[in-house]
């Protein structure tokens, strides 16, 4: 046993020092040696952290508290380190470690501290060199913005404490306009807070839930701003290349992402539409607008069909020509120029020849000339070069034959038809495919019905949708779908949402339910108020979302842009080397070997593949996730998702319903329930707290009278007080109660038994007398034990986060089979729970629902909203569940790493084609095998490879959950 004294803090009588007495008799192996107002003296083992909950929770601060800055710790093992030589200390009772920082509470002096932590190899700078700042932050629009920031301020000198979109905590040793000058510099605002109070230790111990209430309809954030294009003349990655470029110049443009798969363009900023077509136009492609979704996908179609029509044709004219011309050849037909007959006959064939390269294969060549007049080199400049060098070589001989030897006066004219051919069949089937890609987004649009039916002085009659107004009254008939977002106002149904949120189960609509646009009406007939049309609309939201995700790029496509931006020059680079190669070096005839060879390499290194290999793949993923009730904001957050190993699930709306309810209650004075309940009630009927909600509920299911109240105040993380009918009342949490002198001693039984039930214990006071406890309970969700087994069974760590009391948080964790719980965490103390845990080396996912989540959200490497949450938390997060069930949370993640591991199948096959295909076209097996690849084979190949990679991404299509008992 070791005797330590304590110095203590805020006990002002000796009423204080009994309260601590008599909390400290109830502690096993402590021993109180002396006590009065100002320090006490115990004899004690290992049980400090003990002692020190005990008299924290009695509102009172004991022993010494150090805020150290650190310096030298460059990870989380060194950390961990610091972490483990604290733990083995019997006179430290709490502490938190981060890689700038040291929070220490016990009875350890500041030096022996600062000797540890040195003796380990690190340094603690002087106390007064680090200050704690809180700025009110602005423009920061999004949880990429929070990453960027976090970027900027990441210094070995700063160490962050909370940040989100419109705040900013720290601790450095710089001033605050230095932090300001580095928020500036990252393009956002920031002010230094002067009304903000620090937090201590002590003001972090206990709170119930502090959640607000599930708003009943999700809203999706809309994106101002974005231009969509519909792009011609694309054929391959680096075209891609060269349109954005284009785009990026014009003024006003602030990003774009270009989708060769979908042939479109997104573009954010403010400069005119005219403006970005006509620079599109002048780098040698088309392009036009279409507001009307409809319309667009329309023009889409037209323009797919349109061009696998043309394909097609052109491809019959080419392989008409050039398969009896191949089959010529192969069945012993003389192709050598050795008469005048022969030259005469090949000479009108190389005029066909030439005919069908002027028509059918008119768009390789104005392609690759518009290509070299803005200096770039694309798949068209390959196929030209190699079908123009066959057919000019061919003409050559044909003209001058006495200019070859016999055995070089071989023509090629079967190859430039067969390679024309080939590779625009391979174009028509790509197209054909692509064509399936948007599927998912196809049939979101057609959930928009063309018209509604308008109820107005009890005449119904159908409209356009164009003409219908928010305020409208309108009728929805058994059958039909929503036309626009509303309120019901009459009428009970069942609308089946599965397509907007992949529940597949009917939903049953009463007045007073909201009705989403796109919702098939099974039975009845429903009245309803339209508030949300055209493009306010969930569904419009929802398709614009989608939209966007599809155009966007994960950080693997950044390796494959790379390499097509020098790939079509490096490969005519190649081909002349092998060229000079087979002409200098290659057996005779030279001058056949060096053009097979080199127009060969020419036809095979087409980087079509290439090109469609991450867009194809994100746009079926994208599209799929749709369909399972799953948004996503970007491919980014796809690929992030795809590694993560830890699941972090916000309690209350997430892993409950969100509707807390009154289940028990204790009374210890003269009050009946009802006035227990009404009482509290009236208390609350101005907070938005959910558990506020739950209170004032059971007062209205009661047909409870709710009285005035006045002098309301609200006290964050603890609770509320006010005057109702003449009564001076508290209602809150423990702390809350013995802050404002409330004895509650006697109600610890009951409150451990309400807590041990799962529910929240919430003390209510009356003229500084503890009147009772009310327990509020918010049921789990049907799925969440499933849901989280499932998680747990695919290897990921869950852990359940909640400002909830420890009993109560564990009662519900044990339910569930979550073994990592961190209760009793203040709305400012999640991000920083995320944060620890990434510094333990974890890739975390949140998944929450309230505003209070939306840091966290936004810090963790992916942040998934629950659809029926705050638009705070679904603008923070990547991804959005449009369904209510946390299996939402396990599709996305495997569909994730099926959609990356798609993405990476076909880069690899495009890579690995190009790999082989150059060498092998260049003739590195000539020595093996004598003969040379043929540039027919070589076009055939090509265009297979396109279709592999089309095809291959579109069996994503088939992408199905794990789980077998899809919402039986």
């Amino acid at each position: 046993m070791n005797t330590i004294t304590l110095p203590l803090a805020n006990v002002s009588c000796m009423h204080c020092v009994n309260k601590i007495r008599d909390a400290i008799s109830l502690l096993p192996n402590i021993q109180l040696i002396d006590i009065d107002t100002e320090q006490l003296t115990v004899s004690t083992d290992s049980s400090l952290p003990d002692l020190f909950d005990a008299i924290t929770a009695l509102g009172y601060q004991v022993g010494f508290h150090y805020q150290l800055p650190l310096a030298g710790l460059s990870c989380g093992r060194c950390v961990a380190k610091i972490e483990q030589a604290l733990s083995e200390r019997h006179d430290i009772a709490h502490f938190n470690i981060s890689k700038h920082h040291a929070d220490v509470s016990g009875s350890i002096s500041e030096q022996a501290l600062t000797n540890i932590i040195v003796e380990l190899g690190y340094q603690v700078t002087t106390t007064s060199a680090a200050q704690h700042y809180d700025f009110t932050l602005s423009d920061l629009s999004c949880g990429k913005c929070v990453a960027k920031l976090t970027t900027a301020l990441t210094q070995d000198n700063i160490e962050i404490i909370t940040l989100d979109k419109n705040a900013l905590s720290v601790i450095t040793s710089l001033t605050a306009d230095d932090i300001i000058a580095i928020v500036i510099a990252t393009g956002y605002q920031a002010a230094l807070s002067t009304d903000i109070q620090p937090t201590t230790e002590a003001d972090t111990i206990i709170a119930p839930e502090p959640e607000p209430e599930p708003e009943p309809e999700p809203i999706i954030a809309s994106q101002a701003n974005v231009t969509q294009l519909l792009l011609s003349g694309l054929t391959c990655a680096s075209c891609v290349a060269s349109v954005e470029k284009a785009i990026k110049a014009v003024e006003g443009v602030d990003s774009v992402n270009v989708n060769l798969a979908e042939r479109t363009a997104l573009i954010y900023g403010q400069a005119s539409s005219q403006a970005v077509i006509e620079a599109i136009e002048s780098a040698g492609y088309g392009a036009e607008e279409s507001e009307d979704d409809q319309t667009r996908r329309i023009r889409q179609q037209q323009q797919n069909q349109q061009t696998f029509k043309t394909h097609i044709r052109n491809a019959t004219a080419s392989l008409a020509l050039g398969v009896p011309l191949m089959a010529w050849g192969i069945f012993g037909g003389s192709m050598v120029i050795d008469s005048t007959t022969s030259q005469i006959s090949w000479g009108i064939i190389g005029l066909i020849t030439l005919a069908l390269l002027v028509t059918a294969g008119k768009d390789f060549y104005i392609n690759s000339w518009k290509a070299f007049l803005h200096h770039r080199a694309t798949m068209d400049t390959l196929v030209s070069l190699g079908t123009g060098a066959a057919w000019l070589f061919s003409m050559t001989v044909v003209i001058a034959p006495h200019l070859f030897p016999l055995a070089a006066r071989h023509v090629y004219f079967e190859a430039s038809a067969m390679i024309i051919g080939l590779i625009t069949i391979g174009h028509a089937l790509e197209a054909r495919a692509r064509s399936r890609t948007s599927k998912a987004l196809e049939r979101l649009i057609d959930l928009q019905p063309q018209t509604a039916i308008v109820v107005e002085n009890g005449q119904e009659t159908e409209r356009p949708l164009s003409a219908v107004i928010s305020g409208m009254v309108l009728r929805l008939k058994p059958g039909a779908k929503v036309a626009v977002d509303g309120c019901v106002i009459d009428g009970n149904s069942y609308l089946d949402e599965s397509m907007l949120t992949g529940e597949p189960l009917a939903v049953h609509k009463k007045a007073g339910d909201y009705v989403r646009a796109g919702t098939i009406n099974q039975q009845g007939s429903l009245l309803f108020k339209a508030e949300h049309i055209g493009s306010d609309t969930m569904l419009a939201r929802i398709i614009q979302l989608v939209r966007q995700a599809q155009s966007s790029k994960p950080a693997l496509a950044r390796l494959a842009d790379t390499i097509s931006s020098i790939f079509v020059p490096s490969v005519m680079i190649i081909a002349i080397i092998t060229a000079v190669a087979w002409y200098y070096f290659g057996p005779q005839p030279a001058s056949v070997y060096m053009l097979v060879a080199a127009t060969t390499v020419l036809i095979i290194a087409c980087p079509c593949a290439l090109g469609l290999a991450t867009p194809m793949s994100v746009t079926v993923g994208v599209g799929r996730a749709a369909e399972l009730g799953i948004l996503i904001k970007d491919a980014e957050a796809m690929q992030q998702a795809a590694s993560i190993n830890t699941v972090v699930l916000d309690k209350t709306g997430t892993l409950t319903e969100g509707k807390p309810q009154v289940v028990d209650y204790k009374i210890y004075n003269a009050l009946t329930r009802e006035q227990l309940i009404q009482l509290a009630a009236s208390l609350e009927q101005g907070s938005e707290h959910p558990l506020a909600n739950a209170i004032v509920k059971s007062a209205q299911q009661q047909q409870l009278e709710i009285y005035p109240h006045s002098d309301f105040m609200t006290y964050s993380g603890l609770g509320v007080s006010g005057t109702v009918d003449q009564h001076q009342l508290l209602l809150g949490n423990a702390k809350f109660m013995v802050q404002n002198n409330i004895t509650i001693n006697h109600a610890e039984a009951d409150f451990n038994f309400i807590a041990n039930q799962g529910a929240t214990p919430v003390y209510l006071a009356q003229n500084g007398i503890l009147a009772g406890i009310i327990g509020i309970s918010d049921p789990l969700r049907k799925d969440s034990l499933s849901a989280v087994k499932r998680m747990q069974k695919m290897g990921l760590k869950v852990v359940m986060l909640t400002g909830d009391s420890v009993k109560t948080a564990k009662v519900i964790a044990d339910k569930l089979g979550i073994t990592d719980v961190v209760a009793e965490v203040l709305p400012d103390g999640k991000a920083a729970q995320i944060t620890l845990l990434q510094q333990q080396g974890r890739r975390v996912v949140m998944v929450g629902d309230g505003i209070n989540d939306a840091p966290a959200l936004a810090l963790a490497e992916v942040g998934i909203a629950m659809g029926s949450g705050t638009d705070v938390a679904i603008e923070s997060a990547q991804f959005t569940l449009m369904r209510h069930s946390l299996h939402g949370v396990a599709d996305a993640l495997e569909l994730s790493k099926a959609t990356l591991r798609n993405i990476k199948e076909n880069l690899f096959g495009a890579f690995v084609y190009n790999t082989l295909g150059i060498p092998i076209a260049a003739g590195v097996l000539f020595p093996l095998t004598g003969t040379l690849l043929s540039p027919v084979i070589a076009g055939a190949a090509m265009a297979l490879s396109s279709i592999t990679v089309v095809s291959n991404a579109n069996r994503l299509r088939l992408f199905k959950p794990s789980r077998q008992d899809q919402e039986k």
